[in-house]
């Protein structure tokens, strides 16, 4: 008695797995740095914030939303890195991604740039980072992008990765918990939270006053939310080994 095979799926092509995933982060963090530089340059007097907030936030939640299905909607090497410690990218990966990332940075700096008046860019510093003056500033600055870090790597990690948590809500959570990080830590450290939307509008702006400390928090941010979701927080499948 014959019994017939079932076809399997295909098999996703090269491009697919390999290349798309990387224009999918530089094409979403070129727009997404875009408006977040953007709003900062163009920020309304009297609105505090609150524009930055809104408009990072909401930026962020439709790129990922719209993106995420290709790429994962990282934009944000951080965000790639706990991701990649939870077992959500593959190490091949990490680098292309970085790279695609800090490029789309580059190129949306680039176009708040040319669409902004000169003035107001000189005047914010095209939408760079620069908010420490001293030394003695740097440590709360530090400790603040780690914690504001930390916790939007957590909603990606348990809301985007980790099976048991995971909700299709993820990038409406994602976008509110950058517009919070911003609305409460901004007048502490910028609330930055991403290497490449503080490297591309410090390259296009020549800016680069305590850069590394928007950086390393991030980062720092990305190894504890890791080892936390990896150790403790996971599911069963997300605490295996890495891939």
């Amino acid at each position: 008695m014959d019994i017939e095979a079932k076809p399997s799926a295909p098999r996703p092509r090269w491009y697919e797995r390999r290349v798309q995933p990387c224009v999918a982060e530089l094409l979403g963090s070129a727009l997404f740095i875009f408006i977040g530089c953007l709003s900062v340059l163009e920020d309304s007097g009297g609105t505090g914030r609150l524009q930055p907030a809104l408009a990072h936030g909401l930026a962020l939640g439709v790129t990922v939303a719209v993106l995420g299905d290709i790429s994962g909607g990282h934009f944000n090497p951080a965000v790639s890195l706990g991701v990649w410690l939870v077992g959500g990218l593959h190490m091949t990966m990490l680098i292309p991604y970085w790279l695609s990332q800090l490029c789309g940075g580059v190129i949306g700096a680039g176009l708040a740039k040319a669409v902004a008046p000169s003035e107001r860019f000189g005047n914010a510093s095209g939408g760079a980072f620069g908010g420490i003056a001293a030394d003695e500033q740097v440590p709360a600055v530090l400790a603040a992008e780690i914690v504001l870090s930390s916790f939007l790597l957590l909603v990606v990690c348990m809301g985007a990765i980790n099976g048991r948590t995971s909700t299709p809500l993820a990038p409406l959570c994602i976008g509110l918990a950058v517009t919070a990080d911003i609305l409460a830590g901004g007048g502490v450290s910028g609330a930055c939270m991403n290497p490449a939307r503080a490297f591309g509008p410090a390259l296009v702006a020549n800016c680069w006053d305590y850069h590394w400390v928007y950086w390393v928090g991030p980062m720092v941010a990305a190894l504890l939310v890791g080892v936390l979701v990896r150790l403790l927080m996971g599911d069963q499948d997300t605490r295996l080994l890495l891939k």
